[in-house]
């Protein structure tokens, strides 16, 4: 009879607000077996996502990077052949040294996201990018619009506290799909169904899984979620549902809002949203006889260009009803703020330049194209150092970036796990460790956790951390800051102890720290964040920063007050369906769509469109069809599905460009240009035609 496996402790360090206190399986010192969720952290509450659960299929798939990379051939040709360390990273460093004596230090930049969410491991790339003034990065394709509409209110990137959704009466899933991407919403809300009787209401634009485990499903055209919004605060200002008490202390001014919504019925609401007026007014009946309304405000309904007006106007909904004054009532979209992190050390900060320029994170392409409204006076970008992120797959406007990407004078370095679309377009491909094989901190997006990542098992062939390639890589370039002579768990320390925390030793023990503040903070009963202590129904939209990244006219062409901003793409004659490419399931961006079981489950890229709309077209299901606009055209299967506005295409993404039969992705169809106030990447914001292939 076998012993059972050892039980090691980490945190799971993807793209998602869950950030999970997991239980590891520890089969060898190579190996792991299944993981599990903390069943002793709150939070997480012993309840993981199905594809981080058999993980193991990541961390030991046959197909990972091993050995450094020397490309041999073409860009983009896949031939490699292997290089020892100290060559590869002599290649890289004297690639970037000869480029910078050329064109001067802003020529390279460096380049990442949140393939980790790890403090050393993501964002120890800026201090080598401070250290030697390379370009700098506005980080644009996930967080920019969401976290503007939201502080635009409260002042602050925080909320009530998300456990409380488990003692809330009515839960409100708006813009988030938690049954795809962050399951523990799911464990909470449904607590409160069990226990309490609580009804669950998700809004989203297209009837998922999410959906159908709620009580009611409100399904919107996307990009008009702030029409949704106001007629429901109509509602609830009309019938009396509206706190006076809590609005006059409160908020800067609830009678000016009162006045601008006069006109935004449930009818007029309607003819943007696509929702009947009847099922507005149910909704906003539900909320103003529920006291304890949680609203849980997602991510994905903000990836318009109006992302941030929608953010803001559904987050001041609890402000009118009082919400906020109840346990389980209030508004959540992201805790960022509570932390108070102090991360210098990590990036470098002391050491930044402020006069260095910033690129839009999403524009990669027209940067690489050398678009003169990205690159200002500046030299073209002749060096990319990227870590932690695909955009040969996730950025937007693909149709720029591959070519963007295939110059001739563009030096690129990839440090990953797997042999990407991007890897395959480098010069130097440096094999990566995963998150049990290195040490690391994490913070909970999604709730209210410092949580600890140690070193679990050793890293498989000759991958390297990223921090050890970037104190390689600084050494070579001359690069000095202190963080590059400490170990990960040093910088973790220090980390910790300037920011408020406890030290490292004690996290080992704890493995993670609470660190939700009172009732009172957290709800705000003490003030917003704001200089007047007002919940802000009328936001001061030029002060996010950084200024300079939003469209032409913002912030000054956005509603002063909650509305239906229609700055989207909105559909026309030529291009008559609107196109959101919402998560799949088993896929988290570019990462597991190499696991043979999310493979299985996914099937293939398919576009969801309604029935009544395929027939228009002369479409019945499986069959293909293309779908095109201004900056490119897409070849896929249609799936006929009812659970959407007619007029609308879901493409549940994302999907390598391999995957499609032509060989390009669903974003040669996403635009790039940005997002109101201060930039953000517009994915679910695509017009588009769809015909019979």
């Amino acid at each position: 009879m076998s012993a059972a496996p050892q039980i090691a402790y980490s945190a799971c360090p993807h793209d998602c607000p869950s950030t999970c206190a997991l239980e590891v399986e520890v089969l060898s010192p190579e190996k792991v077996g299944r993981l599990r969720g903390a069943k002793d952290n709150s939070y997480t509450d012993g309840v993981i996502c199905a594809k981080v659960a058999r993980y193991a299929e990541r961390v030991h798939h046959p197909d990972r990077l091993m050995r450094p990379l020397r490309r041999t051939g073409a860009k983009g040709s896949g031939e490699f052949a292997p290089v020892g360390w100290d060559d590869a990273l002599d290649e890289v460093a004297e690639a970037f040294l000869k480029a910078e004596q050329k064109h001067g230090s802003e020529t390279i930049w460096p380049y990442f996201y949140a393939g980790t969410m790890g403090l050393v491991m993501r964002d120890g790339i800026n201090r080598l990018r401070h250290a030697k003034k390379y370009s700098g990065q506005h980080s644009t394709v996930c967080t920019a619009l969401a976290f503007a509409g939201f502080i635009a209110g409260t002042g602050k990137l925080a909320g009530a506290d998300p456990r409380e959704m488990a003692v809330s009466d009515l839960v409100i899933i708006w813009g988030t799909n938690p049954v795809n991407t962050q399951v523990n919403v799911m464990t909470h809300a449904i607590k409160a169904r069990k226990n309490r009787g609580a009804k669950i209401v998700a809004i989203d634009a297209y009837r998922n899984a999410t959906c159908d485990q709620a009580d009611m499903a409100i399904i919107v055209r996307p990009g008009t979620d702030g029409a949704l919004a106001c007629a429901v605060m109509h509602v609830l200002f009309r019938d009396g549902h509206a706190n006076w008490d809590y609005l006059e202390k409160y908020t800067d001014c609830p009678r000016e809002l009162e006045a601008h919504l006069k006109d935004k019925t449930p009818q007029w609401a309607e003819a943007i949203t696509g929702v009947p007026a009847e099922e507005i007014e149910t909704f906003a009946t539900m909320i103003g006889n529920t006291p304890r309304s949680f609203f849980r405000l997602g991510y994905g309904f903000t990836r318009n260009r109006n992302g941030a007006i929608n953010m803001h106007a559904a987050s001041c909904i609890p402000a009118v009803t009082g919400a906020w004054l109840n346990e389980g009532g209030g508004a959540f979209h992201n805790n960022g703020a509570i932390y108070h992190w102090d991360k210098s050390l990590i990036e470098g900060q002391d050491v930044r330049d402020p006069s260095v320029r910033v690129f839009d994170q999403a524009r990669i392409g027209a940067v690489l194209m050398g678009d003169k409204s990205d690159l200002g006076d500046g030299p073209p970008v002749t060096g990319l150092l990227i870590q932690n992120t695909n955009p040969m797959m996730i950025a937007p406007d693909l149709n720029q970036v591959h070519p963007g990407f295939a110059r001739e004078d563009l030096f690129t370095c990839v440090h990953e796990q797997f042999m990407t679309e991007t890897a395959k377009m480098a010069d130097i491909v440096l094999p990566a460790t995963m998150f049990l094989e290195h040490d690391d901190v994490y913070q909970g997006g999604g709730h209210q956790h410092i949580l600890l990542g140690p070193k679990i098992i050793e890293a498989p062939g000759e991958c390297r951390s990223n921090h050890d390639v970037i104190v390689g890589l600084a050494k070579r370039l001359g690069a000095e800051h202190p963080g590059f002579d400490m170990t990960p768990w040093e910088l973790i320390d220090h980390t910790l102890k300037v920011s408020g925390w406890p030290d490292v030793e004690t996290l080992k023990t704890s493995r993670w720290i609470d660190v939700q503040p009172d009732f009172e903070t957290a709800h705000y009963l003490n003030g917003f964040a704001n200089p007047d202590g007002k919940f802000r129904f009328k936001p001061d939209w030029s002060a996010p920063r950084p200024h300079g990244f939003g469209p032409d006219g913002a912030p000054a062409s956005m509603p002063r007050l909650p509305d239906h901003w229609n700055g989207i793409e909105e559909a026309t004659e030529a291009m008559p369906f609107r196109l959101a490419t919402s998560p799949a399931r088993n896929y988290l961006n570019s990462s597991f769509t190499e696991t043979p079981t999310s493979i299985k489950r996914e099937q293939r890229p398919k576009a969801k469109i309604h029935p009544q709309d395929a027939a228009d077209l002369g479409v019945a299901d499986g069959d293909k069809v293309r779908l095109g606009n201004e900056r490119g055209t897409v070849l896929l299967h249609a799936e006929l599905f009812d659970g959407l506005r007619r007029g609308v295409v879901i493409v549940e993404s994302i999907w390598p460009n391999h995957a499609f039969e032509e060989g390009i992705g669903i974003n040669a169809l996403t635009g790039a240009d940005p997002g109101a106030p201060v930039g953000g990447a517009c994915y679910h914001d695509s017009r588009i035609w769809v015909k019979a292939a």
